[in-house]
């Protein structure tokens, strides 16, 4: 079965724009407790202002048109649309690499390291080293659809993705990377559809791919936290001990968004839908909070990349399509058969921080490991934050196993 692939510009239509400048300029903000800053959430000075710039100062229209500057595409697959942008390799044999964003990113996030992958002589790397870049829109997300039905989780995504990098676009095998939500699709990526896959790299590894407890851990009279079922009640092992903590932490400090999106995400949506400054907050205190640059922030998220990775989702009305990416997957789960891992070779490239650091035995327990870098610095949006790191990790990484390709 052939798969419809043709070029796509966006073109956001005027009225769209000006339905949402009426709503920023009619944005009614609520009270706040003096000196809470972040704390309780969003600062409330900051929204004030960003409100302000979003008006007064942030272009769409400039900023379309410099998303447009890269190769955007449209195919759909089994009926599903999927928006991406393909760059081709500069060196003389590029291997194609498909690049997995997450939540509560876009393909945005991933541009700063995209011609550090397609042209790396340009950055002082070996031509030979080159990738041609798949970086779609995951389903759900932005320009991309989503299914109609219920049962569509995060372990149905491979097939689709598959099907656009083997039809579509005629890639025979091919390597996949992925970070939050990208790298979970990495886990059934690689148990389901292995055989097209040179390799997997990934920067981010989720608690839930499989159940860690052990037999007296599963009284069904032990409370469990939404988010931990699967972790041991005592782990034994200091280093799943300190993984689980960290886990526990996260959960406790940082997952109220997440249950709300995995149990209710109807509920949200309306709101997130209805209010622009609303979806900017909910999604930008995440930026925030995630990247570990604190009020320097915006130091590595300009203000206008900020900005525009909202009006993504908000432009193509897709917050309630991406979150049920949670949802879904919540509802109808997917985790490896208890002693199966991913037999495709492997690469981990860990953060100290990210929002669960982690641990290499456990990534090994799950995961056919080949190669493994602990670095120093960055957190949950290396890919961004750390670019030259992270395409150098790709180029040593994949390196040997082009002579496979």
């Amino acid at each position: 079965m052939s798969t419809d692939i043709h070029p796509y510009s966006l073109d956001v239509p005027q009225d769209v724009l000006d339905d949402l400048w009426t709503r920023l300029e009619r944005t009614r903000l609520p009270g706040t407790v003096p000196g809470t800053g972040w704390s309780r959430g969003v600062d409330f000075d900051y929204m004030k202002d960003l409100i302000d710039y979003w008006i007064h100062e942030y272009d769409w229209r400039e900023q379309e048109a410099r998303l447009n500057r890269h190769r955007h595409f449209k195919a759909e697959v089994d009926g599903l649309g999927i928006h991406f942008i393909h760059e081709k390799g500069k060196g003389s044999n590029p291997m194609p690499l498909f690049l997995m964003h997450g939540y509560p990113w876009s393909f945005i996030l991933l541009l700063r390291i995209l011609p550090m992958l397609t042209d790396p002589a340009l950055y002082g790397g070996d031509p030979e080293d080159s990738f041609s870049v798949v970086i779609p829109s995951i389903l759900g997300f932005g320009f991309s659809d989503y299914p109609n039905e219920g049962g569509f989780g995060f372990q149905h995504h491979p097939k689709i993705y598959d099907k656009l990098m083997t039809q579509g676009l005629g890639y025979e095998r091919y390597g996949i990377e992925g970070g939050d939500w990208g790298g979970f699709i990495t886990a059934p990526f690689g148990y389901l559809h292995p055989e097209n896959l040179i390799g997997i790299h990934l920067n981010c590894l989720f608690p839930r791919l499989g159940d860690e407890r052990e037999p007296e851990d599963k009284d069904p009279d032990i409370l469990r936290g939404l988010g931990l079922r699967w972790a041991p009640v005592k782990p034994k092992d200091p280093d799943m001990l300190r993984y689980w903590k960290n886990v526990e932490r996260y959960w406790i400090d940082e997952g109220a968004y997440c249950h709300q999106q995995m149990t209710r995400p109807q509920t949200l949506a309306i709101g997130m839908t209805d209010s622009p400054v609303g979806l900017a907050a909910w999604i930008i205190e995440k930026w925030r909070a995630w990247c570990g640059w604190g009020d320097d922030f915006e130091k590595l998220f300009p203000r206008d990349m900020l900005i525009t990775n909202v009006m993504l989702y908000w432009v193509t009305n897709s917050f309630w399509s991406a979150i049920r990416l949670y949802s879904e997957s919540y509802y109808h789960p997917w985790e490896l058969p208890p002693g199966e891992r991913i037999e495709v070779p492997t690469a981990v490239a860990a953060y100290p921080h990210e929002l669960a650091p982690i641990v290499r035995k456990r990534a090994e327990r799950y995961y056919n490991v080949v190669h493994y870098n602990d670095y120093p610095e960055g957190g949950h949006f290396a890919i961004h934050e750390r670019p030259e790191e992270m395409a150098a990790d790709l180029r040593e990484f994949f390196r040997p196993l082009r002579t496979n390709n």
